[in-house]
């Protein structure tokens, strides 16, 4: 750019209110970068890897780096129990996994499916590593609250993913482990009674509603042996997905 001045180039992609605006972009040395349009300018990502591009002490990212270190600590106490991170090694993947959120709400956006799927998995492998080996309790715990709201993402672009396959069925199937999930962490956390008025849960509700007319009815059969076996093994939450499953069918 022949100018330090980026006025023309901001104003050739304007900032839309209420939209995430986002955009893949091939650059000269044959990389496709994310570019994702602020109110305040403009903001690109790597797409694979770390989206800053930065590779700490030569690993992928701090996840990768922290995992490797307690692989290591495992081989040598055979387990991983006094395996510590300390609140500066949290606080760091913590700023880490706010870049991969940028990036994996910008790919659902763009239906990179695929690379939301990679990003939330890596998201809640750090809320697993802070909460099982963070130095105190605020770092064991602070991640969890955003726990649903990865694990509805993942849910969603599974979905997506089965939809855009011809798969509806697969499609109704993510979204159930979504909801088991999400069920499973907020029992975790004591928030169980938040389960049934979280936004998380009511927006796969949603996603479920809209993709169950699309099985064929031969499929009724097989969820009402899934019913049965739900009711067997007292997995009641499960089993009223399957009843509106049904309803749905039969409608």
């Amino acid at each position: 750019m022949d100018s330090p001045d980026l006025t023309p180039f901001l104003t050739s992609w304007p900032y839309e209110v209420g939209r995430i605006n986002c955009r893949f972009v091939d650059v000269p040395d044959g990389r496709r970068v994310l570019q994702i349009r602020l109110d305040l300018g403009i903001l690109q990502l790597e797409t694979v890897g770390r989206p800053d591009g930065q590779r700490p002490e030569g690993h992928e990212s701090l996840l990768r780096l922290h995992r490797s270190s307690r692989e290591r600590w495992s081989l040598v106490h055979d387990d991983d129990r006094g395996f510590i991170l300390t609140t500066e090694e949290c606080a760091a993947l913590r700023e880490e996994a706010v870049q991969y959120y940028h990036r994996y709400v910008a790919l659902l956006v763009l239906e990179d499916f695929d690379g939301v799927i990679r990003d939330t998995s890596r998201n809640i492998e750090v809320f697993d590593l802070c909460r099982d080996h963070g130095a105190d309790e605020q770092d064991r715990d602070i991640l969890e609250q955003f726990r649903p709201y990865v694990i509805m993402m993942r849910s969603r672009a599974e979905a997506a993913k089965a939809v855009a396959a011809g798969e509806p069925k697969s499609a109704i199937a993510a979204v159930d482990r979504g909801l088991e999930e999400i069920r499973v962490a907020m029992d975790d956390a004591g928030a169980a009674e938040r389960f049934e008025g979280s936004n998380e849960v009511q927006l796969l509700r949603g996603m479920r509603d809209m993709l169950v007319p699309r099985l064929p009815v031969s499929q009724r059969s097989e969820l009402e042996e899934r019913l049965r076996s739900a009711i067997a093994a007292e997995n009641y939450e499960l089993a009223a997905i399957l009843r509106d499953e049904l309803r749905m069918l039969r409608e």
